[in-house]
Order: C-alpha cells, then structure tokens, then sequence
C-alpha cells in the first residue's frame, strides 16, 4: 500500500556552510538531514523519515481548513 504522509520540516544553513534539515514525525520521534545543498539536507532527511516511518508507523494525520484574514 502506498500512501502520501506531509511532514512539515525546517531547513538552515549552519556557520559552516552545511545545510540541515529538520523534521518532527510524531513527538519524541524526530529526524535530521543535512548535505552541500538545502535539496540534498531535504533528501537526506526524507530518507530518514522514510526509515522512521518504517520503524514507528506512520504518524496520526488531521486536516484542517481554516479561513485567513
């Protein structure tokens, strides 16, 4: 089964010119990624959830749509 999970992440370059990428997938169970380029922290972050999730389970999901003023 194939299904599509959204996980808001954080991206930054630290002093030393790295980028790193950060993501929360359920509370305590976080990952990190980091590479030459914020694309490569974003992928290398995205394997590690891939791995988390493997690991955990998928995270509770809700979705909700609210009115911006």
């Amino acid at each position: 089964m194939r299904r599509a999970i959204h996980v808001p992440y954080a991206v930054e370059q630290d002093e030393g010119g790295i980028w790193c990428a950060h993501a929360q997938l359920r509370p305590g169970v976080g990952a990190h990624g980091e590479g030459d380029s914020a694309e490569a922290a974003v992928e290398d972050l995205r394997e590690a959830l891939e791995g988390l999730i493997a690991e955990f389970g998928p995270p509770d999901e809700l979705t909700v749509t609210v009115d911006v003023a």
